[in-house]
């Protein structure tokens, strides 16, 4: 390894690209739940309403875990975390395709939320361990492009393999899974650590260039009042649960439409599962370069990311109403819509992300993102739910998704209020230990 990279300023880049791979897998197994979503609702005989509560709590377990997520990467590291969360949802994801009726399925998506919850916050906490201030943005903002990475090749890969090698079925689909997450862990294993400081002391890596914000959190060093203090930089925090609200309609509004997407595209505009594969990866090819604009706007243009989130939140409006009330066969519509989608909803993922790691100090951020991201993830669970009973099911069974779009685009107005509230000035961590001073590489 000495031979490949030698400093630890250009380590981080393999750092960053090896969180990136771990978190597409992570998303390969909720993802490949939701494309298939129509053809499982078909075989277990599942009503609209079922469908929002299975998509729903999922995300009510995943928004649980959080906040036990943020404070054991705080505690005992973030690639521990990890390694347990990967293994979880592997695990859960092989049985999926053996999940025969609704309770059984309900059981498996609050495991797999459970699992998937404790990724997050620790690939956050990892991310800013290796990168300084300055790049917190743009590091941040490419770590997100995994889901839209994901969300766009997932559809194709999955349904290819089941269209191909299983004859259109999809349960063997999920016992293929098991494999990337065998990958996953042997990706964090051998190439990422939780700071710098650890990787330098293996021997992997040489002590070449000072990293900012790389040290081993000095909470578990503090008394009792200096951690009752270190907390109540974001717990007495206004602007942080404005942006924890903002939080909320982001996911709300991103979940909301990657849950039913499917489903609209089957139900609404009868697509078989080769051509939803297609419109349904349409967003994401689009996200991920709106996700790195809008870290690139935070970072060196605006300085900011409350004007990135006005913009996101200003444009989704129209396009997330128009989507809703577009008939079928209008496929050209159809497909700038969905694009439109994609930009406006995504690119505030990247920047929004970074917020946090901006404005407290880097021994708490783990905890911090653990919390808001735990209440955050409500939006979710809540988002999936509400649509399930907005779906306009008529006589001969047809669906309809327009009112489900007008309340995408009435959570997405919500999230431009926050975005003018937010205040964005870092806070004092002038009760941090002098630790959080000092350079230790």
């Amino acid at each position: 390894m000495n031979k490949i990279v030698k400093k630890a300023w250009n380590y981080r880049y393999v750092v960053l690209v090896v969180l990136w791979l771990v978190y597409i897998i992570n998303y390969f197994d909720r993802m490949a739940v939701l494309t298939f979503l129509p053809f499982i609702q078909e075989d277990l005989n599942l009503t609209p309403v079922e469908v929002g509560q299975l998509a729903s709590v999922f995300f009510f377990a995943y928004a649980a875990a959080q906040i036990s997520a943020g404070y054991l990467a705080d505690k005992i590291g973030p690639k521990k975390v990890m390694y347990i969360a990967i293994l979880v949802f592997t695990v859960i994801t092989a049985l999926t395709g053996a999940v025969k009726n609704f309770t059984q399925f309900l059981l498996l998506r609050i495991g797999l939320g459970f699992g998937e919850g404790h990724h997050f916050a620790p690939a956050i906490r990892a991310i800013n361990n290796w990168f300084p201030q300055n790049e917190k943005g743009r590091a941040t903002s490419f770590f997100a492009t995994s889901w839209a990475v994901a969300p766009a090749i997932v559809p194709v890969i999955v349904t290819s393999i089941s269209f191909y090698f299983f004859g259109g079925d999809w349960r063997p689909v999920f016992y293929v899974l098991a494999i990337p997450g065998a990958v996953a862990i042997f990706l964090l294993w051998f190439f990422v650590s939780n700071t710098p400081k650890e990787m330098i002391a293996k021997g992997r890596i040489s002590k070449e260039q000072d990293i900012d914000g790389q040290d081993d959190s000095p909470i578990e060093k503090m008394s009792k009042e200096e951690k009752r203090k270190t907390y109540g930089l974001f717990l007495k925090d206004f602007h942080f649960y404005v942006y924890t609200l903002l939080l909320f309609c982001q996911l709300a509004v991103y979940w909301g439409t990657t849950t039913w997407l499917t489903s609209f595209l089957v139900t609404q505009h009868g697509m078989n599962i080769k051509e939803m594969g297609f419109f349904g990866s349409a967003p994401y090819i689009i996200a991920f370069f709106a996700m790195l604009l809008g870290g690139w706007l935070m970072d060196k243009v605006l300085g900011r990311m409350k004007p990135v989130a006005l913009i996101g939140g200003i444009g989704s409006i129209p396009v997330l109403w128009m989507l809703g009330a577009i008939d079928s066969g209008k496929p050209a519509l159809l497909l700038t819509l969905l694009l439109l989608v994609g930009f406006f909803v995504n690119l505030n993922f990247g920047s929004i992300y970074a917020f946090l790691p901006k404005r407290y100090p880097k021994e708490i951020v783990g905890s911090a993102t653990g919390l808001s991201n735990g209440i955050g993830q409500l939006g979710a669970f809540v988002s999936p739910l509400v649509a399930g009973y907005l779906v306009t099911v008529g006589a001969d069974g047809s669906q309809d998704f327009g009112n489900v779009f007008i309340f995408f685009a009435s959570v997405a107005a919500l999230s431009v209020v926050c975005a003018i509230i937010l205040k964005e000035k870092p806070v004092s961590d002038s009760v941090i230990p002098t630790v959080n001073q000092e350079k230790v590489i």
